[in-house]
């Protein structure tokens, strides 16, 4: 029996294609015949980590793939043409509507995906949710499938290597830092913590800095209007945008954390508050979507976003 795994797209530093790499070697641990296949491979990844879908072997009705669910692809559809079991592993999509006034491509490429998890429920065999909250929503979209919990798999001991020496260096500072961790986009509501932290600073902490570690395109709408927000707060020398960057700079800037502040509306996991809990770095987070499962208590809910409100909570849990 061969048990395959299939994803659109595969990269190092997405959640969902480091999830696929730890299922992997779980999947070989026990013995079984198995590969990752993809319609994009994105280097530096290698044939000896994925390989593209021309190279998925002959499978039979006893073999079984994991599709991991989570973006707009024809693979949602065609995923159903091959024989054998299919297991769908949820990530959840982002609901369109957050890119409707800034990426129209990427409100359509979510609206396809949307397509692709209600077409999947009539064959799914079995579904892997990354939380409670993805689980509730594929029961929504009717799935009568057995459906299981299993949190995305992270191989914590990679979080003991050395941090980026020169991000260290550069970073060094006696000023208090608050950090959140993801890409620049409008559902992780990055404006939300550069006004948490204007508050903060204001009227708490003089002496403190945000950092906003994830990757943007310089032309992205939701970038513009954040920069163009800081230069009218007057902050842009106490809030850095980091860009992509690689793993080591992600376990600096964990290291030279005070605070991890969460203002996302839309998760359906949220790595970065596990690696915030590895760190023992205090999370301040808004509850929203799967955010309360992943944090399972190990930090502070807001129920609301009220910036000043937010900010006096944040110098509570600092002191």
């Amino acid at each position: 029996m061969k048990v395959i795994q299939m994803i659109p797209t595969i990269a190092y530093g997405d959640a969902v294609g480091n999830d696929a790499i730890a299922m992997q070697k779980a999947i070989r641990a026990m013995g079984y015949e198995t590969n990752i296949y993809a319609e994009h491979v994105i280097p530096p990844i290698t044939k000896k980590t994925a390989l593209t879908l021309d190279k998925v072997p002959e499978l039979t009705k006893e073999d079984v793939i994991l599709y991991h669910l989570s973006t707009g692809s024809q693979l949602n559809f065609d995923v159903a043409n091959y024989p054998a079991r299919l297991i769908v592993v949820y990530h959840n999509v982002t609901p369109p509507h957050y890119f409707a006034d800034n990426d129209q491509l990427i409100r359509e490429i979510n609206e396809w995906a949307m397509e692709g998890v209600r077409f999947l429920a009539k064959h799914a065999d079995y579904c892997l949710a990354d939380s409670n909250y993805n689980k509730q929503e594929l029961l929504a979209y009717g799935y009568k499938c057995p459906i299981d919990v299993l949190p995305i798999l992270m191989p914590l001991e990679d979080y003991t290597a050395k941090p980026d020496a020169k991000v260290l260096k550069k970073l060094q500072s006696d000023k208090t830092t608050l950090l959140f961790t993801g890409r620049i986009a409008p559902n992780k509501c990055q404006q939300d913590v550069i006004r948490t932290f204007y508050y903060y600073k204001k009227y708490y902490n003089p002496n403190s800095r945000l950092i906003l570690a994830g990757s943007f395109k310089e032309e992205n709408l939701y970038y513009a209007k954040l920069k163009r927000y800081v230069y009218e707060l007057g902050m842009e020398e106490d809030i850095l945008f980091t860009g992509h960057t690689k793993f080591a700079s992600i376990l600096a800037y964990y290291r030279m954390a005070d605070a991890f502040v969460c203002m996302s509306e839309h998760e359906g996991f949220c790595v970065p508050l596990v690696e915030a809990m590895l760190f023992d770095v205090p999370i301040l987070a808004y509850n929203s979507s799967a955010i309360p499962d992943t944090l399972g208590g190990a930090g502070l809910l807001l129920q609301d976003k009220n910036p000043l409100e937010a900010a006096a909570v944040l110098h509570r849990l600092m002191n």
